[in-house]
């Protein structure tokens, strides 16, 4: 599982760690670029001299993901840390994110562009309120795939039987946030001396189940925007130029000089020569005639693939607008009813005014009415409060200047997802999510 490997057939991992206080995601994290050999021998030689003289026998594998000063000062983790490393059949994208509860803004932050999760808890307290907090922000984000770590097994020797309760408990608690058994693996580990991290362990003999890191190279990386239907934001809008300029700027368009080509990341699905699609808000319908990349012309474009889409019929689809398959189109409105995870220290208030940014088209936005409050400790929903506080989970409506083309949240998370912005400052004031993903969720008692 270690070593160098030809990157050019392996496929990319992005997952996510989340957990509470202490449960020791530094620590695996830490384990995980220690196994697979991702660090370089003077850091190693550094965390371990600087290891020995905390009066620790074995290393403190932690040292060598908790970077900023402060984290190092408090020993804490309190900002998202992305950590890129690989085995010779898949490469990773990791955002390890912070415990403590006034940082759950991070995990979201985290987490929205994530394929798996790995939720640690620690195997002498169970799951605690912020396992609960944590898994419904997960599954409110509708991170596909979630891996419960249950961490410092050597501390409780191994209890087969206290593992299968704390099991149990997570089960119970994954399914009545929507998440299918099949997509939560369980795996007892302990980080600081590696059970089940990247070498199976000889002190579980009982468990039969992948390591983490053979669980992290084997899950399917197909998540839900493959299967979906095909959309991409108009990035940049390519128009033919003369001369030695143009056959520089679009050499990939060989003798083509009398085109339109429209790029920008395919969101969703799939495109390929010949499909049918509409170009929205304004709702052209023409057909795909080609689809490039910088290397030449494909059959087919998948999810986070960047292209330049050429359309058979000259229409106007300017920056911001959305190309989208035209057997199944998203809604263009100007109402949107969705959850806000409200990320700013200055609360939201009904009418505010502020801007909302989708895909690549950013317009303005009055928020109306706030509807109910997520109790991520409780998981249920709760009373419509007067006003988000930061951290708050809540449904908003909101009414945009000019109608947008959205998917719901919970079947196409790129176009059902957006952000709210502070006009005069530009910065990010809340991660928005159309609809209700959570919809399953009882409301409070």
């Amino acid at each position: 599982m270690t070593g160098t490997a030809d990157t050019t057939s392996r496929s990319l991992l992005r997952f996510a760690t989340a957990g509470s206080v202490d449960d020791g995601k530094s620590t695996l994290v830490g384990r995980l670029l220690y196994d697979t050999k991702s660090v370089l021998a003077d850091q190693i030689e550094a965390v371990e001299r600087a290891s020995v003289d905390k009066g620790m026998s074995t290393p403190d594998l932690s040292l060598l993901v908790d970077g900023l000063r402060a984290e190092r000062e408090q020993g804490i983790t309190i900002d998202v840390a992305y950590r890129y490393f690989g085995t010779p059949t898949r490469e990773f994208v990791l955002a390890d994110t912070p415990g403590h509860v006034q940082y759950t803004r991070n995990t979201v932050t985290g987490a929205s562009t994530a394929e798996l999760a790995v939720l640690l808890v620690d195997a002498r307290n169970g799951v605690v309120s912020q396992t609960r907090r944590h898994a419904a922000v997960l599954s409110l984000l509708r991170v596909p795939r979630l891996v419960l770590a249950i961490n410092k097994i050597d501390l409780i020797e191994y209890d087969q039987a206290k593992i299968a309760d704390i099991e149990r408990e997570f089960t119970e608690l994954t399914r009545s946030l929507g998440f299918t058994d099949d997509a939560v693996q369980v795996i007892p580990v302990s980080a600081l001396v590696g059970d089940n991290v990247a070498f199976r362990s000889d002190n579980t003999p009982w468990y039969t189940g992948p390591t983490l890191l053979e669980h992290l190279e084997s899950v399917p990386v197909d998540g839900p925007d493959i299967a979906a239907p095909f959309r991409m934001p108009v990035q940049y809008v390519i128009r033919p130029r003369n001369g030695a300029e143009s056959r520089s700027a679009d050499a990939s368009l060989g003798d083509l000089h009398d085109y339109r080509g429209y790029a920008g990341q395919v969101a969703s699905g799939t495109v390929r020569p010949g499909d049918e699609v509409v170009v929205l808000p304004e709702g052209h319908r023409t057909t795909v005639s080609e689809v490039r990349t910088a290397d030449g012309p494909l059959a087919a474009a998948g999810a986070g693939l960047s292209v330049t889409v050429l359309l058979a019929d000259d229409i106007d689809a300017p920056r911001g607008a959305l190309i989208a398959a035209a057997s199944d189109v998203p809604e263009v409105t100007s109402e949107i009813d969705a959850t806000l995870c409200w990320l700013a220290e200055k609360p939201l208030l009904p009418g505010a005014r502020l801007l909302l940014k989708h895909g690549t088209r950013t317009t303005q936005v009055i928020v109306g009415t706030l509807g109910s409050r997520l109790d991520t400790e409780r998981v249920s929903y709760a009373a419509a409060p007067e006003k988000l506080e930061i951290n708050d989970i809540g449904r908003v409506s909101l009414r945009v200047a000019d109608p947008l083309p959205v998917d719901s949240y919970a079947r196409v998370r790129t176009t059902g997802g957006f952000l709210l912005i502070d006009p005069p400052t530009g910065n990010t004031l809340a991660a928005g999510l159309v609809g209700d993903p959570l919809a399953a969720v009882p409301a409070a008692g």
